[in-house]
């Protein structure tokens, strides 16, 4: 008897642990996204597609040819263009980028800028004097900066003015 006891006690034991595992686990992770609903925002209204008929009665450029700029504005080739068999001088072998204004003097009621290249050599300018690749020619000296008139050619073959400045580096 004592036998078939414990052969009884180990059954009711056994079927006690006989539970699935881990189910309170399952039960929440199975409910845990139930109440969440993702919100996506509905795509923005398409535009129909208007074409636009481009014909020669319009005063508008043709897209499809190349735009020359206002003749009031440019110059022709001819015109303002810089003198090509001038001697360059020695800082027209440098981007204006590369040079740096690092001071300033008067001497005879002349103003003079000091220049550093990116080579580390100074020079000393004045209006009148050229630098940079693009013809430009120092307008005026100031203790604070310089201001250059470049000439650039444009796709068209046009020359045409700009300015351009350097600040003095404290």
């Amino acid at each position: 008897m004592s036998w078939r006891l414990s052969m009884l006690f180990t059954v009711l034991l056994l079927t006690g642990c006989g539970g699935e595992e881990f189910q309170d686990l399952r039960d929440f992770v199975k409910n845990a996204g139930a109440d969440m609903r993702g919100k996506v925002e509905p795509p923005p209204d398409i535009k129909p597609y208007e074409p636009f008929a481009y014909d020669n009665s319009t005063s508008l450029p043709d897209p499809f040819k190349p735009r020359k700029q206002d003749t009031r504005s440019s110059n022709r080739s001819g015109q303002n263009q810089p003198d090509l068999n001038r001697p360059k001088e020695e800082l027209e072998d440098f981007p204006l980028e590369s040079l740096k204004m690092i001071g300033y003097l008067n001497q005879h009621n002349v103003s003079h800028a000091l220049i550093r290249s990116s080579e580390g050599k100074i020079y000393r300018i004045k209006t009148g004097n050229y630098m940079g690749l693009n013809f430009g020619q120092v307008s005026s000296v100031s203790e604070t900066e310089i201001k250059i008139k470049e000439m650039v050619q444009d796709s068209a073959g046009d020359w045409t003015e700009r300015e351009s400045s350097l600040q003095l580096v404290e």
